[in-house]
């Protein structure tokens, strides 16, 4: 036995041998031997290396069969690797990468850095594509295209393809998501387009900054907390959708006056959540069809916001029937075939209220997922109901006046005053006049007065003297609306009793009339019972004749 193992090392080692001794001659048959031999004795020593290791081989490109596109599992396999085995790479690298909020350090190329997973270690080799020359390639970074190696033991095979790269792929994409600077987005006007490289979009962006929370935000804390509690369960439900058959998203109606804090509103929920803002320009939209595919060029982790939405589009769904029928008489009077006017061709292709409601909750609308839609109106009653009904709009969020609670965050906010000997004066105003959040947020703004800050005394009793300053033009308006309705009454009451006299004076008049009638038909009556009287006694008169 002793014997036979002895002759398995040194046929083992004479192999090796033989492998040497070709990596060692390989140049010389680089330089002299045909492009074609060379091939096939690359492709043979290849086939010999892989029988005799053990190890198993998985290459991750960087550009996959988009072209024009990095593979979106390389750029998860870079995120994994900075964030769990940078530390023990001896070499690394520092970029900004694109819409990344902080500096991102990943393993320079051809490091070698190991991962273990289960009790099996794993290797990564990143490596870059050597240059082709003289070779000229449309395609971008073609000739310095990177990509990672993953090497194991192949008793680890079924590990590492079921387990293990699902992993990396879902470890790297949150880190992804962490490390991104998020965006906001605006839908681009029909017709504009991205560079030539690159595929057309239907959505521009710019990063997202708006520093606006729910500490931050002037809203009673009741309602506050209710919000809160409602996006947090919303976020960690994705089994909960799943297992009910809905799509993961939620839609959310934020009404009320103008300064109320709506668009504030959006930046808090945007800032707990840490998505994206699609900002939807409705009236850039022309067909129902274009909206489809702005929806489905957003991504998850995302709120798509449609502001105004009573202002941005005709969602009553009524025709003008004042058209119609001028339009259908003008036909009768000409049979000729006309063609539709440019008025007509924009009204032809202006989003529809099938459309929009097909967008909230059709079947596109499950596309991707962990989405939320919001739309913001000044006038809820103008909105159709079928628009805003629980299932597509879930939550009613309406945003009012200033009160005492919501005052109390803005002056620690602006003032960083808690209590102050003003506040009952304020309180007690605040019940009695209705005054926005921004309103009254101005009034709180510090400004230099003479070259010195204002102190919060002086800033709370400014507040209070535009408060006191609303209510006598609140009284006053109340007034004028008063004698306004009072003198329509009065002219209503004058009408009225106008159109009663002409109507009693009619009815007089037609009394006469049909009096004087009356007495003509008697006379009438009387002059032919006459004319027969002497008729019958054989004498005739000129006036019966």
């Amino acid at each position: 036995m002793a014997m036979g193992m002895m002759e398995n090392l040194g046929s083992v080692s004479t192999l090796w041998s033989a492998l040497v001794s070709v990596l060692l001659f390989w140049p010389v048959v680089n330089n002299h031997v045909p492009a074609g031999l060379r091939q096939w004795l690359s492709t043979m020593v290849d086939k010999l290396t892989s029988y005799l290791s053990p190890y198993l081989h998985v290459t991750i490109s960087e550009y996959g069969h988009e072209r024009f596109r990095r593979s979106d599992f390389f750029l998860a396999v870079e995120a994994y690797l900075s964030h769990a085995c940078a530390r023990r790479a001896r070499k690394l690298r520092a970029d900004l990468g694109k819409d990344a909020r902080t500096v991102q350090i990943t393993v320079d190329d051809h490091q070698e850095v190991t991962d273990s997973f289960r009790g099996a270690t794993i290797w990564w080799y990143p490596s870059k594509k050597p240059p082709r020359t003289n070779v000229i390639s449309f395609y971008p970074r073609d000739d310095d295209a990177r990509f990672y190696r993953l090497v194991f033991h192949r008793r680890h095979r079924d590990l590492v393809l079921d387990a293990y790269l699902p992993h990396v792929l879902a470890e790297g994409r949150a880190v992804t998501i962490r490390n991104r600077q998020r965006r906001l987005f605006t839908n681009n006007a029909p017709g504009a387009s991205t560079s030539y490289y690159s595929r057309k979009s239907v959505w521009s962006h710019v990063p997202f900054e708006h520093p606006a929370t729910f500490d931050t935000l002037a809203m009673e804390p009741a309602d506050k907390d209710a919000i809160l509690d409602d996006l947090t369960a919303f976020r960690d439900s994705k089994d909960y959708y799943a297992k009910v058959g809905k799509a993961w998203k939620r839609g959310y109606l934020l009404h009320g006056p103008p300064g109320t804090g709506k668009s504030t509103m959006i930046a808090a929920m945007a800032n707990f959540l840490d998505y994206d803002v699609y900002d939807l320009e409705l009236t850039a939209v022309k067909t129902n069809t274009d909206l489809r595919k702005l929806y489905i060029e957003t991504t998850g982790k995302s709120i798509i916001v449609i502001e105004d939405i009573d202002c941005s589009v005709d969602l009553t769904a009524k025709r003008s029937n004042d058209k119609k029928k001028k339009k259908s008489s003008d036909e009768d009077d000409d049979d000729k075939p006309k063609l539709p006017t440019e008025q007509e061709k924009d009204e032809a292709s202006k989003v529809t209220l099938s459309g929009l409601l097909n967008f909230i909750d059709g079947l596109w609308s499950a596309c991707g997922g962990e989405r939320i839609i919001i739309f913001t109106t000044n006038h809820k009653e103008k909105l159709d109901p079928a628009l805003i009904r629980r299932g597509r709009m879930d939550v009613h969020i309406e945003m009012s006046y200033c009160r005492f609670e919501a005052f109390k965050v803005l002056a620690k906010n602006y003032l960083g005053v808690e209590q102050h000997e003003m506040f009952v004066e304020i309180r007690r105003l605040l019940e009695e006049i209705d005054m926005s959040p921004a309103d009254v947020a101005e009034n709180l703004m510090p400004k230099a007065s003479k070259g010195k800050k204002r102190d919060p005394d002086a800033c709370l009793a400014g507040l209070i003297e535009a408060l006191n300053k609303a209510k006598v033009e609140a009284a006053e308006a109340a007034k004028a609306k008063e004698e306004e309705e009072a003198a329509a009454a009065k002219a209503k009451e004058e009408e009225e009793a106008a159109k009663v006299k002409a109507a009693k004076e009619k009815e007089k008049d037609d009394e006469a009339a049909g009096t004087k009638h009356e007495e003509l038909f008697a006379l009438d009556d009387r002059r032919d019972h006459i004319c027969q009287d002497r008729a019958r006694s054989g004498f005739q008169s000129s006036s019966c004749i």
